[in-house]
Formats: structure tokens, C-alpha cells, sequence
């Protein structure tokens, strides 16, 4: 399963922190990670330093043998804007559809080379409040085109902020019903993410950190203006922060901050291995690098610059639309199936029809004047008893219901007399001209009366023969030769 893991990668100007994570645990556990600079070639253009830096990426990735499905890219910072816009839309594809001129119009200015993605702030009812996240076209194109060229198509391109305040709500534990605030320190950039409750979107904001300045001072002022964008009594009741470099006291910020102030460790959930981190040169571009390989795990698409400029095109996109244009072909054939297969049906039911209407003289020729009703299959087995009589009565043979109709005449005429004369039968024979019978009676006279019982069934003239037998009784042999 190792090809289905998760790329998550940072990237900056001059820089980029690659985490790759297991998807057997939905990108939780972190199967390796690097850091690769390009630090001092500012003098190369902007196309050139990328084009290095997407090769240094390829290069750590296939000496450690990351195998991935899916790479996703956190925008640094310093590449992208955020604004707050009104929308007068709440449901996110109209917001979409008109989010560039509410931009436009936010901003007094033409958007027309940058890409724009959103997120949600929050819903009244006036409409929608968004952060919006703006970025330079040529920017992002740099970076796809770079990325793609060593076979890396990052399905999002998000903003680091959004990266990072998705990594801390999936791997740190909020409280339920108060709100928290967590800032992070990197070498150069500090990030402050705020959740009033973990169903809501965080508030993020960032700000530089100078290799000079006093981290512990810079939180200070910037802690208090967060927290108050969280609302209440502008307090966070859980205040948690983290330093890359391990220099800011946390019991020297909680007196500034006049609150209770804990270390944050974003690793401890992530990493079962201390040496997993060992080439990662800063541990919270590792937090946005994780963030970033998390999006594939998510229901809720988040603000990406890639619905807006150069939309995604990987094998992920090119299997939905395979998929999609398999259910249109498919559906078209069935709808022609079904269109050819009822066609076929009238046109074998329009024969049936002219061929009933062309047959019912026959039959009804045929069966005496009856009409046809019911299926073509009844009457067909009809028309072959009639001929099976028929041949049965060309070839000397009698049919079922002639042998029937004869022999309830005969054994009529025999339960009339049969007490009188003590008859026994010994045998009938019957064919389509003759009835013939043999047996014997108690005397002459009785089969005298035997006689006259057959011939008032006027099935036709009758012979006898008459011969006396053992123990005195009178045998016969009658023949009955079969009128018409």
C-alpha cells in the first residue's frame, strides 16, 4: 500500500519541507520527511529558483523512496494575501461563481492577474463573510509548471495558514465548549490559529519574525489582538505556544499576558520516531506540510488557488471523468437497446397481428366455424388434434373421441342385458369400420337379447356367429360393421 501514501509539501521563495504520510491512517502517521533550500541564488530569476527547487524535491523524495497517490502544496505566506469579503451568497457555488468581483470590488483594484481562493468565515443574514486568499498567477504557474515537469501534480494548492489550522484541530485536542489559541513560531514567520469551538472555522492571522526581534515580546503584542478576534471577553481559556527555536519562556509570556500559558508539542502525535525529524530544518513548516498531505482526507474542500487558476487535471480528475463519460456512453447505449428491442417487439407483434388476421379463415374453416380466440399457441395445438384425427381416419385408425363415443355405446348395451343373460365379455376389438366382440351368455335366447341391445345402439349392421361350449353355455361372435 506503500503508493497510496500522502505528499504533503511547504513550500516558500527559496525553500520547501516535504512530509510524506501514511494513508492506512488517514495521513495521521508521518512516514518521512526533509527540508531542501536554495537559499543565496536570489540573483536567478523566479522561474529558475523554482525549477531548482521542484528538482531538489524530486531528487529527496527518490533517495528515501517515498511512494505517494497524491501530492498537495501549502503556500507560504509571503506568496499570497488574505482579505475579509462580503458576500451576499451562503452556499459555496454561488459564492464561487461571484467571489472574483466581490474581490474586485473589496479591493478597488483589478484582479485580473492574480488566482483567488476562500473560505467561510462565517453565515448571518446579510450573506456570507469570506477570507480571501489572493495570489500572483505567474506565481502559482511557476511553481504547478516546475512541480509537474519531475512528475509532481499537486491536486491543492492551499494557503499555509489553512495547512496548519487543519493539522492542529486533527492532531491537538480542543476544548468542547471554550475557546483556544495556539501560536507558532518558525524561524522567520509566526502563525496564531484560534478556535472559538472545534465545529467552527478558525481565525488565523500571520506575521513576520525578524532574526533579531524578541519572540517572546513579538507573541506578547500579537496574542491579545487574535484573541480578541475569537470574541467573549477576549480571553482564550486555552493558550498554547510553540517556538522553532526554543527561545521564548513560557513562564515570562504567561505574566506578560496576565494567562496561563502551556507548550504545544506538534509532533508528539504524529511521529513514533525521534529521526523521522532529523533532515526537517523546522518543525512547524513540518506542521504545514502535514496540514497540506490532510486535504486528501477531508469531505469539505478548503480555499484552493487550483479550482480558480490551472484546475487540476491528475489521474485522480482523469478517472472521475472516465467514470463520468462510461455512465454517459453507457446510459446512451442502454436508451438504444431499449429503443431497438421495442422496436423489434412492434414490429413481431404488427406480424402477429396481420398473420392472426390472415389465419382466422383458415381456422375457423377448419374447426367448424369456431372463431380464433386466445393465444396463436392454443389454437395451434388445436388444429393439430384435427389432424391427427384425420390422418388417424385416412390410415383405418379411429381417434380418441370416436373410440370413446363407440365404446360407451357398446358397454350401454351390454349393462342392459348383462344381468338378465349372465354375460361374459371376452373380448372388443374397434376400428374405424368394425366393432367386434366375443364372450358367451347362459342360453341361445339370452344372446338373442344381447343382439337386440346392440342393434338399438344403431352403430350398424350386425353378424353373429353362434357356437355351443363347455358347461352348456352359448359363445357368440358379433360383428358390428360401422355405419357412416
Amino acid at each position: 500500500m506503500e503508493g497510496q501514501n500522502y505528499l504533503g509539501i511547504h513550500i516558500s521563495d527559496s525553500s520547501a519541507t516535504v512530509v510524506c504520510t501514511d494513508s492506512q491512517s488517514r495521513g495521521k502517521n508521518v512516514v518521512g520527511c526533509f527540508s531542501v533550500s536554495v537559499e543565496g541564488r536570489q540573483e536567478q530569476s523566479d522561474n529558475a529558483v523554482m525549477s531548482e527547487l521542484a528538482r531538489l524535491i524530486a531528487e529527496g523524495c527518490a533517495q528515501r523512496k517515498f511512494g505517494f497517490s497524491e501530492v498537495a502544496v501549502a503556500l507560504d505566506c509571503t506568496m499570497f494575501m488574505q482579505h475579509t469579503v462580503h458576500s451576499e451568497f451562503k452556499e459555496p457555488r454561488q459564492i464561487a461563481q461571484t467571489v472574483r468581483f466581490d474581490t474586485e470590488e473589496a479591493l478597488s483594484t483589478d484582479v485580473a492577474d492574480v488566482a483567488i481562493a476562500f473560505r467561510i468565515a462565517s453565515i448571518d443574514e446579510t450573506g456570507s463573510k469570506l477570507r480571501v486568499f489572493t495570489a500572483r498567477r505567474e506565481k502559482l504557474s511557476n511553481i504547478l509548471l516546475s512541480l509537474q515537469s519531475h512528475n509532481f501534480d499537486p491536486m491543492t494548492v492551499e494557503p499555509d495558514v489553512d495547512c496548519l489550522s487543519r493539522f492542529v484541530s486533527r492532531n491537538v485536542s480542543l476544548p468542547e465548549d471554550s475557546s483556544s489559541l495556539f501560536g507558532m513560531l518558525s524561524r522567520r514567520t509566526g502563525y496564531l490559529v484560534g478556535f472559538r469551538n472545534p465545529q467552527e472555522t478558525p481565525v488565523v492571522r500571520t506575521f513576520l519574525v525578524g532574526k533579531v526581534q524578541n519572540r517572546a515580546d513579538l507573541l506578547a503584542r500579537q496574542i491579545p489582538v487574535t484573541a480578541a478576534m475569537l470574541g467573549g471577553d477576549g480571553r482564550a481559556s486555552c493558550l498554547k505556544v510553540f517556538d522553532s527555536t526554543g527561545s521564548v519562556n513560557h513562564q515570562q509570556l504567561s505574566e506578560k499576558l496576565g494567562a496561563a500559558v502551556a507548550g504545544l508539542d506538534l509532533t508528539e502525535s504524529v511521529v513514533t520516531d525521534s529521526d523521522a525529524l532529523v533532515d526537517c530544518a523546522d518543525t512547524v513548516d513540518f506542521a504545514i506540510a502535514c496540514g497540506a498531505a490532510l486535504a486528501h482526507t477531508e469531505k469539505i474542500q478548503g480555499a484552493n488557488f487550483r479550482d480558480d487558476f490551472m484546475p487540476y487535471q491528475g489521474k485522480k480528475m482523469r478517472l472521475q471523468k472516465t467514470v463520468k463519460f462510461l455512465s454517459v456512453s453507457l446510459s446512451i447505449l442502454i436508451i438504444a437497446l431499449g429503443i431497438y428491442v421495442t422496436s423489434q417487439l412492434l414490429q413481431k407483434n404488427q406480424y402477429l397481428n396481420r398473420l392472426r388476421a390472415k389465419f382466422q379463415p383458415d381456422y375457423s374453416a377448419v374447426m367448424s366455424g369456431q372463431k380464433l380466440r386466445g393465444s396463436m399457441k392454443e389454437a395451434v395445438r388445436k388444429l393439430e388434434s384435427v389432424s391427427r384425427r384425420i390422418k388417424s381416419e385416412k390410415e383405418g385408425l379411429i381417434s380418441e373421441e370416436d373410440l370413446s363415443a363407440r365404446l360407451r355405446l357398446v358397454l350401454e348395451a351390454f349393462n342392459k342385458c348383462a344381468e338378465q343373460t349372465r354375460l361374459n365379455i371376452d373380448s372388443i376389438s374397434i376400428t374405424s369400420k368394425t366393432v367386434r366382440i366375443s364372450g358367451d351368455t347362459s342360453s341361445r335366447r339370452n344372446t338373442l337379447t344381447l343382439r337386440r341391445a346392440l342393434a338399438e345402439t344403431k352403430l350398424g349392421s350386425l353378424h353373429e356367429n353362434f357356437e355351443r361350449t363347455k358347461g352348456g353355455r352359448e359363445g357368440f361372435k358379433i360383428t358390428i360393421e360401422l355405419g357412416k
